[in-house]
């Protein structure tokens, strides 16, 4: 199995009404050399200011960024070039991250290819640790700056650290 670590920021709540503004992907192996990064032009009119600003950038920005069937193509080449086997996304918070990245996947592409499901890396820590109140965040190397390329890293590094450290049995 091959994990992706991926990291979304958008202008808003949901996929559709609101657009995925940029995403960072990283394959979770030792050294974390290999990843992807999309910036992606708005697909509505709609946007909330707080969470645009989240990601860095302005509203004018996004509009000079890649159509998203673009990026959500050369996304689908580079997770076929990068894996040999099924592979799995895993993220920081997967409820938010993969109704995005499943959601552009279908729409522009009409497919995904991580297929129907996803993980969650902090509800593995959560049963790592047996305790629903603990999170990983102390594990990441990477500082967590919203930028999607460093944050899937830093994610990365925590699920590398519960199989180097903690034990995890996961085939990497």
């Amino acid at each position: 199995m091959t994990y992706i670590m991926v990291d979304i920021e958008s202008d808003g709540p949901i996929p559709g009404d609101y657009s995925m503004v940029s995403f960072g992907a990283v394959v979770v192996e030792e050294g974390l050399g290999k990843t992807f990064y999309g910036k992606l032009k708005p697909i509505s009119e709609k946007f909330i200011p707080q969470a645009l600003a989240v990601s860095g950038h302005s509203r004018e920005e996004t509009l000079a960024f890649e159509d998203p069937a673009t990026v959500m193509a050369r996304f689908a080449r580079w997770i076929k070039e990068n894996t040999t086997d099924r592979t799995i996304f895993i993220s920081d918070n997967n409820g938010f991250d993969w109704m995005f990245i499943c959601w552009y996947f279908h729409h522009f592409t009409g497919s995904n290819p991580f297929g129907f499901s996803s993980q969650n890396l902090g509800s593995l820590y959560k049963g790592l640790v047996k305790d629903t109140f603990k999170t990983f965040k102390h594990l990441r190397k990477t500082d967590h700056t919203h930028h999607p390329v460093e944050d899937a890293k830093g994610n990365a590094e925590a699920l590398l650290t519960l199989k180097n450290k903690y034990g995890l049995k996961i085939r990497l």
